[in-house]
Formats: structure tokens, C-alpha cells, sequence
């Protein structure tokens, strides 16, 4: 039996050659096949999992900006209060003064200085501080980025973002009275 099956493979050695080659080559192709999926699958793998943690940065970002402003409104307000005050004129008004026309002028312009003014201001605010926010909080993302990487260097350092926020500080200071006397 043994003997039949060596005379088989003599007689057809280069048809085995030729087979054991094909089949080889078959076998090979399908581990590189099956090696080149497994790359893609995990680099796509990596790039999802990139992109769903850079939106929940974003989105996380986006929540600190709305609840920013929120904190920053009441603030806003008071400055508004505290340099249109109408109260000392409403006061005046009460004691039937006889300017009363000059006095009611003045309330109304006042009155519509500072619905101007707070309209604008809260623009600026909302603008000014997700602009700021998205800024620096991609400098953060970026250099938590690189530091899982290689990166030694901050792309944004405390001192850094400190200054850039004290914009908002100047909104609510000067900026307003500039506001002001341009409305």
C-alpha cells in the first residue's frame, strides 16, 4: 500500500509540487488576509472610541459653559443694577417734583439703556465664554492627548488660561461701563 502511494507521487511529482505550493500559498494568503482585517478592525476600533471620547469632551465642555453662564447671570445683573439704577429716580418721581417731565426722561432712556445693555452684554458673555471655554478646553483635550503619547509640554498652562479668562472679569467691570456710555 505504502509502495503505491510512493509510485503515485513519482509519477505525479510536479502536479504535488505544483499543488503543495498552491495550497501553501492559499494558507499564507489567508493568515495575511485574516491579519490585515484584524489591523483595520482595530484601528477603526481605536478611531471610534478617539471620536466618542472627543465628543463626550465636547459635550462635557459644552454642559460647563451653560452652567458658567448660569453662574455668571446674577453677576451681570447686579453690575447692571448697581450702574443704571433707576431706583433713586422712581424715589425722585414718588415725591411729585415739579421737573417731573426731565426726571421721566431720564427714567425712560435709562430704562432703555439698560434692556440694551443687558441684551448685548449676555451676548457677549454667552460668546465670549464658549469661545474661551472651547479654547482652552481644547488645549486641555490636546495636551491629555499627548501626554498619554510622548508629550512633556502643556499647551496650556494654568497661568495661561487664567489670563486669557480675565477677559470675562473685564465684561463685567470696565467692559460694561463702556457698553454703557457707547448705548
Amino acid at each position: 500500500m505504502l509502495r503505491s502511494v510512493w509510485n503515485f507521487l513519482k509519477r505525479h511529482k510536479k502536479k504535488c509540487i505544483f499543488l503543495g505550493t498552491v495550497l501553501g500559498g492559499v494558507y499564507i494568503l489567508g493568515k495575511y488576509g485574516q491579519k490585515k482585517i484584524r489591523e483595520i478592525q482595530e484601528r477603526e476600533a481605536a478611531e471610534y472610541i478617539a471620536q466618542a471620547r472627543r465628543q463626550y469632551h465636547f459635550e462635557s465642555n459644552q454642559r460647563t459653559c451653560n452652567m458658567t453662564v448660569l453662574s455668571m447671570l446674577p453677576t451681570l445683573r447686579e453690575a447692571l443694577m448697581q450702574q443704571l439704577n433707576s431706583e433713586s429716580l422712581t424715589a425722585l418721581l414718588k415725591n411729585r417734583p415739579s421737573n417731573k417731565l426731565e426726571i421721566w426722561e431720564d427714567l425712560k432712556i435709562i430704562s432703555f439703556t439698560r434692556s440694551i445693555v443687558a441684551v448685548y452684554s449676555t451676548c457677549m458673555l454667552v460668546v465670549l465664554l464658549r469661545v474661551q471655554l472651547n479654547i482652552i478646553g481644547g488645549y486641555i483635550y490636546l495636551d491629555n492627548a499627548a501626554v498619554g503619547k510622548n508629550g512633556t509640554t502643556i499647551l496650556a498652562p494654568p497661568d495661561v488660561q487664567q489670563q486669557y479668562l480675565s477677559s470675562i472679569q473685564h465684561l463685567l467691570g470696565d467692559g460694561l461701563t463702556e457698553l454703557i456710555t457707547v448705548t
